[in-house]
């Protein structure tokens, strides 16, 4: 079933609800991108009532200026969930929107019922994990050195096709599985739709993780949470996990599983274990 959500100022947002149980909003990563969590939404529909949305500006909610900024997309993820008429919501965020569920968690916490943070990179500084991100992402795609080629002759070019621009980011998005036989197959699957990535939303909200994250605020924030938390790794991931025990660390009621096999997008290459690991937290 797809909607449309309105958000407190009026900008249309994307979502749609499938599957049958206790509600469980998912948020997308990015940011910029859109909703790529259908597989996650098929692999978990018997076991909840799941919400999927497209973030402002994105995919396929309508494209406005912003603002781009954590305050705004906690209330436009606070807009879905009354939109649906859940009282109190579990969460699912992968990557980013791990960084936007916490954020909500925080902010409303008497309308969560559980977190699932999947693929996330911790409440520390970028420090703790960006530098061997990059150099790791440009190791594994030289590994096709025709495929890094491409992916800096397109990067270093400002006015790219439509065309180029999604094959630019599947070039990119492929460095996130471990099958590297079935990478590039897995990241057209991500572009497909395509709807175009937001970069002027993604570069505002990345810097205001700079500036924000890793503070004594956010640690003590996250100390004082008494919320059930799920914290699900691909031991792959190419984002060092040693970021994500910052929050770990802070958390008073945490469960942390580990899919040895998966890289950033654990569904896709654990759906078993991924399934599994959500499903068994869900129904606690």
């Amino acid at each position: 079933m797809e909607t449309t959500v309105i958000a407190d100022d009026g900008t249309r947002l994307w979502a749609s609800a499938s599957g049958d149980g206790d509600p469980l909003v998912l948020c997308h990563g990015g940011p910029g991108l859109w909703d790529t969590l259908g597989d996650v939404a098929g692999l978990l529909a018997d076991r909840a009532t799941v919400v999927r949305w497209d973030q402002r500006g994105c995919g396929r909610s309508r494209r406005c200026d912003g603002p781009w900024t954590s305050e705004r997309f906690v209330a436009d993820l606070d807009a879905v969930r009354a939109h649906f008429g859940f009282e109190r919501t579990a969460l699912l965020g992968h990557s980013w929107g791990a960084q936007l569920a916490l954020s909500y968690a925080l902010a409303h916490p008497e309308r969560v019922s559980a977190l699932v943070y999947v693929s996330g990179t911790g409440i520390g500084p970028d420090a703790d994990w960006h530098p061997a991100y990059v150099e790791t992402f440009l190791a594994r795609l030289g590994d096709v050195p025709e495929r890094l080629a491409r992916w800096r002759e397109l990067t270093d070019r400002p006015d790219l096709t439509e065309q180029e621009d999604r094959e630019r980011a599947v070039l990119q998005w492929s460095i996130e599985f471990e099958d590297r036989d079935r990478a590039l197959e897995h990241a057209g699957r991500m572009a497909d739709p395509w709807y175009g990535i937001n970069t002027e939303c993604g570069r505002a909200l990345n810097e205001e993780r700079r500036r924000t994250w890793g503070t004594p605020r956010l640690y003590e924030a996250c100390r004082a949470v008494g919320l059930p938390v799920l914290i699900v790794d691909g031991a792959r991931d190419i984002r060092p996990r040693s970021a994500v025990d910052s929050l770990a660390r802070a958390l008073a009621d945490v469960r942390r599983v580990i899919l040895p096999e998966a890289g950033h997008m654990p569904w896709t290459e654990d759906p078993k274990g991924f399934r599994e690991a959500v499903a068994s937290f869900l129904s606690r």
